[in-house]
């Protein structure tokens, strides 16, 4: 029988605004220090059942690693959680993914950069070279794509904020940008010599999978059979309600962005939230599963994850 009582669940985002603007309304319109903003705002802005929401934002790469299971500093495993669509083969038993929530490149997508002066012209220059890229993870959708476009290379992996600068002061050859920085890289001082979702595109015709949201299997076990549909109806709603409800999501950005400067400008935030919170991200469809399929299906045929025989969303 499914249980009844609050199933209080931690839900776990990347940091971008894309990530951080879904989910305001399982919880509210909330401060920097978890208290709610006084008024209507401050509560819930959908119906959430049984279920009561944690959410923690950390990089995606590290949740790719920490579902994955390879970072040993933290081996919780999130109820609910953001992960890269290049890291979903290797927990497909163990989670299933919602139809909403999702981000995918439509004919645009990471990018590869290098300094101005740099002597690379395009990203067939790093075929067989002994440029080194800046990565923001190799669990990620946009490494990925990289080795699908290039083959292997040399590369260091960084978090995602720190690749623009790391490229500009010529410590890395090139780097590849992920969130917000896929817009801001000219003011550094750096040249675009690829665009993965372009590239992808070009190749396909089909949208670049970059970005998934995970339910734990496991649920249906502990609360009941039925409890990761009921859970995903939820959230469904909740990434509904963020993009009907722009201004509060623009307000809650603001009051949460920390020291991420480029949210002050708000032509930039509309740019980007256009681009990853788009119809697909609403519901995937069977185009987004299409695109899902065959992007893991190439990866899988090239070697670089196993291979996952039914893409199916919730």
């Amino acid at each position: 029988m499914m249980q009844t009582d609050t199933i209080e669940l931690n839900l776990a985002h990347s940091p971008d605004s894309d990530d951080l603007v879904m989910w305001w309304p399982l919880i509210g319109v909330h401060n920097p220090d978890g208290t709610p903003i006084v008024g209507p705002l401050g509560q819930p802005q959908v119906d959430t059942g049984r279920f009561q929401f944690n959410l923690i934002a950390r990089d995606v790469e590290e949740l790719n690693k920490i579902v994955v299971g390879s970072d040993d500093s933290n081996t919780r495993q999130y109820d609910i959680t953001a992960i890269s669509c290049a890291a979903y083969p290797a927990i497909a038993d163990r989670y299933v993914m919602t139809k909403s929530g999702g981000s995918f490149g439509e004919n645009y997508g990471p990018r590869l950069v290098v300094a101005q002066d740099s002597p690379i012209k395009s990203i067939n220059d790093l075929q067989n070279s002994e440029y080194t890229v800046a990565i923001p993870g190799i669990n990620t959708s946009a490494f990925m794509c990289l080795r699908l476009a290039v083959g292997d290379i040399h590369y260091s992996e960084l978090l995602f904020s720190e690749i623009p600068k790391s490229v500009a002061s010529g410590k890395f050859d090139a780097g590849l940008l992920i969130h917000e920085a896929q817009l801001t890289y000219s003011e550094m001082g750096l040249r675009e010599i690829g665009d993965m979702g372009k590239w992808w595109f070009s190749q396909t015709a089909q949208p670049l999978p970059l970005g998934l949201n995970v339910i734990s299997r496991s649920l249906d076990t502990r609360y009941g059979s039925g409890t990761c549909e009921e859970l995903a109806a939820v959230l469904n709603a909740s990434v509904r309600c963020c993009v009907e409800m722009g201004d509060a999501s623009r307000m809650y950005l603001q009051l949460n962005k920390g020291d991420r400067t480029e949210w002050d400008d708000p032509e930039l935030v509309d740019r980007y939230l256009a681009m990853y919170v788009s119809g697909l991200t609403l519901d995937m469809g069977e185009t987004g599963q299409a695109a899902i399929q065959a992007f893991l299906g190439q990866a899988a045929k090239e070697g670089f994850c196993d291979r996952v025989e039914n893409i199916a969303a919730l």
